[in-house]
Parts: C-alpha cells; structure tokens; sequence
C-alpha cells in the first residue's frame, strides 16, 4: 500500500468521487419521479372479499369509502341491511357487515347517514357490494394509505382476480367512482 504512487491514489480519489457523485445523481432522479402507492379502481372491483384476507395487515389496508357526494341518504341502506333480512330493522343478525363497521345516525324523518368506523373496517367489501346492487354505489373499497406499509409487491393486488389494483401517483392517492369522467380523459 505504501508503495502506491500519487498518481495512482489521486486516480483512485477520483474514481471514488466519481462513484459518489453518480450515485447522488441517480439518487437525484429517482427522487424527482412521483412517487407512485397502490389503490383500487372501484369501477374494476368485484368485492371478492380477498382485500381482507391477503394483505400484510391485520386487519386490511383496505377500508370501506364513503363518498357522500353521490350517496342517496337511504332510509336503510344497501351496504348496511341484509338483502335477505326477515325485518327492515337496525338489528345485529339483519346488519350485512360482519364486524359492524357501519354505523347509523338519524338525519331527518326517514333518512339516516352512514359512516364507517374504520377500525372496525376489515375490507371484506360485503358493503360495498350490497351498495352496488341495491344502493347508488356510493360505498367502494380503498387503499387507506396511513396505514398501508407501501410494499413494492402488493400481495393483495397480485391475488385480485379482476386486476383492480393499480400504481397511481401519491399526490392524487384516491380513484373514486366520481373521479372516472377526470381520470379518463
């Protein structure tokens, strides 16, 4: 080592720094790309239920959505009451989420809003399908991303037999039904 020569260790030196300031600016650039978070498109989705059993989380990521904006304030609503319910009633064994997540607040003779308790929400999607079918669609399935970990390789998105997952770029993180008419054109 101490043989080596000036010329060589000042060769050295600058291969070095080189090095260094190429991998800054590699670093650079990827730090200028947006950074891009997985979400589910609600008009792709089928509510298969595999948001609450294959991701990382326990429970889900996934949470219920509601977007008030198109929501009809049902007198009961679609996502909340069981399509085969005996009664129309606010009993536990006619509520179609089964952890109870959706909870009932009286407007006005007869209208009710429904909010979802999120910690309650494991994103089986039972709601979200009952509001689809019987309801505006106003419920859709979405990636919470305060608590979704951000992994490279979803494994809820490779287990989604209707490819509803999708990278979209943080800055604009939701795709809701009333957002279809931007994000297509």
């Amino acid at each position: 080592m101490k043989n080596k020569t000036k010329r060589e260790r000042r060769d050295f030196v600058r291969g070095a720094a080189a090095m260094l300031i190429g991998g800054v600016a590699v670093a650079s650039l990827r730090s200028c790309s947006p950074r891009l978070v997985w979400q589910i498109d609600p008009e792709k989705c089928t509510q298969c239920g595999r948001c609450a059993t294959h991701c990382v989380l326990a429970p889900s990521a996934v949470k219920c959505f509601h977007s008030y904006a198109i929501c009809g304030y049902c007198d009961l609503c679609g996502g909340y009451l069981r399509p085969d319910a005996q009664s129309r009633n606010t009993g536990a064994e006619n509520q179609l989420c089964p952890t109870a997540a959706i909870k009932r607040t009286y407007i006005e003779d007869p209208y009710y809003q429904y909010t979802i308790d999120e910690d309650l929400c494991i994103g089986c999607g039972l709601c979200v399908e009952g509001c689809d079918v019987f309801g505006n669609g106003s419920l859709q399935l979405q990636v919470n991303h305060d608590l979704c970990v951000d992994c490279n390789e979803c494994a809820i998105a490779h287990a989604c037999p209707s490819d509803a997952f999708e990278r979209v770029p943080a800055t604009e993180p939701y795709l809701l039904k009333s957002d279809r008419e931007r994000r297509i054109s």
